[in-house]
């Protein structure tokens, strides 16, 4: 099997030759990675996992969210030495403003959403839904996304789009404590505004789905509305409707769908079953997580794919040794289950120490040898 073939079956349910190793290593640069495979700390690694691991290409697509009478601006400037990036969001006369100041020793970060007014104005808000005026925010990034996807060898894995999910924008809008508070005070408020953002989502899926742009799509929503910060039910009322009918969209189109959560995912985790993805990154123990590979298949009962899962600070902390005890240790706990072994995040840093270099090789090496 070849990288590719590996991933979709893991992903279907099928034997692999091998356990599929996922590094979260992109083939094209992002904002949220470095580029691993133009940063010299990572080419002996990158080497090494074209021939041994699968690699999704993690695109993002979108449009704008709101329709466009409601005006949005972003600015970035320096005031008294401080540089300050400001939003600035207006409907019919009325504004939320956000404020990052970025200073020596510290950076303040400001939300769209404070109070509970501010949110029932923000939930107000008119959404683009018309498809004719997405699809034309759209066609320019299509274009340039195809432009990767023809340079992106097949044969290393799939393409991978990031879509974003309903609870997305608001959360990443509010003030965090606030927002704990607004699913017990404003549960239906904000379910209606979800439901009203879910049309919008709708017209983008169908537009990348109706044009087979990618075989997987990658769901990160989940764990913006989840326990210990919102309780289960909340997470049933504002995650899980909308997940299942994005993953039901993207299995009728023929693509595959792998939702990421990170952290105490125990308790809700036949939530994930009634979504049913077919790969759910990452599965953390104790004292990170809460969750064990072996509890996590007594509930999804292999039928999902579980992707993990070596700590990113072990990749920076362990010896050689305990990387590779560490890799045989996942390996035996999930043989015979549907298992992508992976670290629990991606390359984030530009530079990293030689012994980081070596781990990441060990990890490579270790699951390839002993699956």
């Amino acid at each position: 099997m070849n990288a590719r073939e590996r991933l979709f079956a893991s992903l279907e349910g099928r034997e692999t030759d091998r356990t599929p190793i996922w590094l979260l290593f992109p083939y094209h640069p992002t904002g949220y990675y470095t580029d691993v495979r133009n940063n010299p700390c990572y080419s002996s690694i990158v080497s090494l996992a074209e021939k041994h691991a699968i690699t999704l290409d993690r695109r993002g697509m979108g449009a704008s969210l709101f329709a466009p009478e409601v005006r949005i601006e972003n600015k970035s400037f320096s005031e008294g030495g401080v540089k300050i990036s400001r939003k600035v969001l207006e409907y019919k006369g009325r504004q939320l403003v956000s404020e990052t100041r970025y200073e020596k020793e510290k950076t303040t970060v400001g939300k769209l959403i404070k109070t509970e007014d501010e949110l029932a104005f923000y939930c107000s808000l008119p959404v683009n839904t018309d498809r004719s005026r997405i699809e034309g925010e759209l066609d320019g990034r299509i274009q340039k996304y195809l432009a990767e996807k023809a340079e992106f060898p097949e044969e290393l894995g799939s393409m991978m789009l990031d879509l974003g999910e309903p609870i997305s924008n608001l959360y990443h809008s509010s003030e965090l404590e606030e927002y704990a508070i607004w699913s017990l005070t404003c549960p239906d408020m904000v379910k209606e505004f979800l439901d009203r953002v879910m049309e919008y989502y709708r017209i983008v899926y169908s537009i990348c789905l109706e044009r087979k742009l990618a075989d997987v799509y990658f769901l990160v929503g989940s764990e913006l509305a989840s326990p210990p910060l919102l309780s289960r039910s909340t997470f049933q009322s504002w995650i899980v409707p909308y997940g299942r009918e994005l993953i039901s969209m993207i299995r009728r189109s023929g693509a595959k769908s792998i939702q990421h959560y990170h952290g105490q995912i125990k308790e809700i985790l036949p939530d994930f079953l009634e979504m049913a993805p077919d790969g759910l990154h990452t599965i953390e123990a104790p004292p990170i997580g809460n969750c064990t590979f072996a509890e996590a298949f007594d509930v999804t009962q292999n039928k999902i794919s579980l992707i993990g899962n070596i700590q990113y600070d072990c990749f920076r902390s362990y010896n050689e040794k305990e990387m590779e005890q560490a890799v045989l240790d996942v390996l035996e706990e999930c043989r015979g289950k549907r298992l992508i072994i992976s670290p629990s995040a991606g390359p984030y840093e530009d530079v990293i120490p030689p012994q980081m270099q070596k781990n990441y090789e060990v990890f490579i090496r270790t699951a390839w040898e002993n699956s």
